[in-house]
């Protein structure tokens, strides 16, 4: 997919701001090459001087990103911070984010995966400058956070396939090999995209109806196929129409799924309910997810 395409997994929305800190802080992000650190190897560690923010302080935060709001009490499972095994991260600096990014623009595009990052990233800029001007709007499909001292726009585009779904007289077809949609990514600074929970989505809740590849419509086809299809289509998009030169691009890997509690050893349980503490070790247990293996 290029050299200048990252790929890389994420288990939570806090790593957007590992990378966002690194790319920012040159010094950093040298050093830490330098000695040859794996931001992606290591644990979650215990930190009383997190959160970055509070659920109270952030009014803009839908309300079931919010824990506080929905009755938890405790404040613990904010109070965590990634911890990589051969390095330590530069704490995340909301003024000085907005500095370096000044009039420059990031986009999320992916499933609730991006919504949950651009959700975290705006109301992590938001705490720390309260007093700040800002706006946020929606401009057809796009939402766009945008702090107006600093012309810095922070957008996400809610595309669950990356892919196109459009209607048509038989219904919602998805269109493997289709990305009418990546007009709206030209000329962003940073674009950070994310796919994959929804693609074995079925029954009510599945958003299309047919699926459509090479001018062949059909009912159904293999889903990690289909999965493989779409991937090699954005793949294609963005060698054709992004410039490394102007625009940094990051396709994020494959959070695994929190449905099946015998993944952590916890059979008894009933998916997350009633998990307070996070898995603290440096590999999950039930393994990577298969869509890992899509080259």
């Amino acid at each position: 997919m290029g050299h200048w395409v990252d790929s890389i997994v994420l288990g939570s929305s806090y790593y957007f701001m590992v990378l966002a800190v690194f790319w920012c802080n040159n010094q950093v992000g040298n050093a830490a090459a330098t000695k040859g650190c794996d931001l992606f190897k290591g644990s979650w560690v215990y930190d009383p001087s997190y959160p970055l923010y509070s659920d109270w302080a952030c009014p803009f935060i839908q309300r079931e990103f919010s824990c506080q709001r929905n009755g938890r009490l405790d404040m613990l499972y904010s109070q965590y911070r990634w911890q990589p095994l051969q390095c330590s991260l530069t704490r995340f600096d909301a003024l000085k984010f907005l500095e370096n990014f000044r009039g420059k623009s990031i986009m999320f595009v992916g499933d609730s995966l991006s919504l949950n990052q651009w959700q975290s990233l705006t109301c992590m800029l938001y705490s720390a400058l309260p007093n700040a001007n800002f706006n946020i709007s929606r401009v057809a499909a796009i939402s766009i956070f945008q702090f107006q001292d600093y012309e810095v726009k922070v957008m996400l585009d809610r595309s669950l396939y990356l892919v196109d779904v459009v209607s048509e007289d038989i219904g919602r077809v998805l269109r493997l090999d289709s990305i009418e949609g990546g007009q709206l990514w030209k000329g962003i600074d940073m674009l950070i995209f994310n796919t994959w929970h929804w693609w074995y989505r079925s029954g009510p809740g599945q958003p299309w109806d047919f699926i459509e590849v090479g001018g062949v419509i059909m009912k159904d086809m293999d889903r990690m196929l289909a999965f493989e299809t779409a991937l090699k289509t954005w793949a294609a998009w963005v060698e054709a129409n992004i410039d490394p030169s102007k625009s940094l691009v990051f396709f994020q890997g494959i959070s695994p799924s929190h449905y099946n509690s015998s993944l952590w050893n916890d059979p008894k349980a009933k998916g997350c309910l009633g998990q307070e503490q996070p898995l603290l070790g440096s590999s999950y247990p039930g393994g990577v997810p298969q869509a890992l293996g899509v080259q």
